[in-house]
């Protein structure tokens, strides 16, 4: 199921070794901090220091972080569709859950301040990177109609 997960966040297959790397996740990041998650096999919680950046959510071991950082993992946030508290699901304070149409990955915060943060940033880099509507798709209601209209 997590590498389900994790393919269904990166797009539908297996990420590039160096994926992210195009970021650079090591200084002025959008937001950063620790947050804990599940691993990707042994579903046992684990603290990472997480980094959003340019529509990516990379996690790291460590906080110092420099151009040669290798992220453990990253998520493209076009891919998700929302971001939620999700204390109820987990029975657990300053949970939050990112969700795509096909599964969900859950977030532990260390107060409800940074879980609301993170929440705030993530949703608005959701709007910012979405792929659901495309330029393409953009309605422009300023045009006149095509056509005859009788």
């Amino acid at each position: 199921m997590a590498a389900t997960l994790y393919a269904s966040l990166m797009g539908g297959g297996a990420a590039k070794k160096d994926e992210g790397h195009e970021v650079e996740f090591w200084h002025d990041p959008e937001r950063a901090g620790w947050l804990m998650k599940q691993g990707e096999y042994l579903r046992t919680w684990r603290r990472r220091w997480f980094v959003l950046k340019e529509g990516k959510i990379f996690w790291f071991k460590e906080t110092e972080l420099s151009k040669n950082s290798k992220p453990r993992g990253v998520i493209l946030v076009g891919n998700c569709l929302t971001v939620k508290g999700a204390e109820d699901a987990l029975n657990r304070p300053y949970a939050f859950e990112l969700s795509t149409s096909k599964e969900t990955m859950y977030f532990i915060a260390d107060t409800d301040k940074e879980k609301e943060d993170w929440i705030n940033s993530i949703g608005r880099s959701i709007v910012r990177h979405s792929k659901s509507v495309t330029d393409d798709e953009v309605l422009d209601y300023d045009s006149k109609p095509v056509g005859n209209p009788k």
